[in-house]
């Protein structure tokens, strides 16, 4: 497995090993261990998976309290995938990567709690795969502006097609500070032994 550098502490994008031949391919999507290894030590509590047409955005999202953890993959067709550092304090705050996920070169990315994420499908359909390390908090959950132009995102489509409510999420800049993460609280919730 290799990691793939993003220049934001904490996140972490992996090309897994991909064994194929004339019979199709295999490889392991997740390995305690491994994983373990390159950072990704938080324990995924549920695993989603939802599908989606080309030109479907779904995003930016976080929760503000039971943060999620998310580890993402793309199992049919693919998506270009972007998380931004939203938490107050941090020294990457507001900083994103993207990358494309497919199912050709298997990469996947884990998205730290704190991070807003979302994805643009490219291809005509894509099934996408969560592993996420706390539950799903509907009062919780947030979300910024997918074309905010400080954010600077270079979606590869422009006509996109929303929710309602993704439609109405603020830019960044406009965001209440207190419906942001903290990121010192964060970063001491995940130190050894809190």
């Amino acid at each position: 497995m290799k990691v793939i550098d993003t220049g934001i502490p904490g996140l972490i994008a992996l090309q897994p090993k991909v064994f194929g031949d004339a019979r199709g391919f295999f490889l392991e999507t997740y390995a305690e261990s491994r994983y373990h290894s390159v950072g990704i030590t938080q324990r995924f509590v549920q695993a989603n998976h939802s599908r989606s047409r080309r030109g479907v955005l779904r995003g930016l999202h976080y929760q503000l309290t039971q943060s999620q953890g998310k580890l993402v993959s793309v199992a049919r067709g693919s998506a270009f995938d972007v998380a931004v550092d939203v938490r107050r304090g941090s020294p990457t705050f507001g900083k994103h990567f993207g990358l494309v996920l497919d199912d050709v070169a298997h990469r996947q990315m884990f998205v730290p709690p704190g991070f807003a994420h979302g994805f643009l499908v490219l291809s005509d359909e894509c099934d996408f795969l969560y592993q996420v390390t706390d539950y799903y908090h509907p009062a919780s959950e947030q979300g910024i502006a997918w074309n905010d132009p400080d954010l600077a995102i270079d979606w590869p489509i422009q006509d996109v097609l929303l929710s309602d409510k993704d439609r109405l999420h603020p830019y960044l800049a406009d965001q209440d500070p207190d419906k942001l993460p903290v990121w010192d609280a964060l970063v001491m919730a995940a130190a050894p032994g809190s």
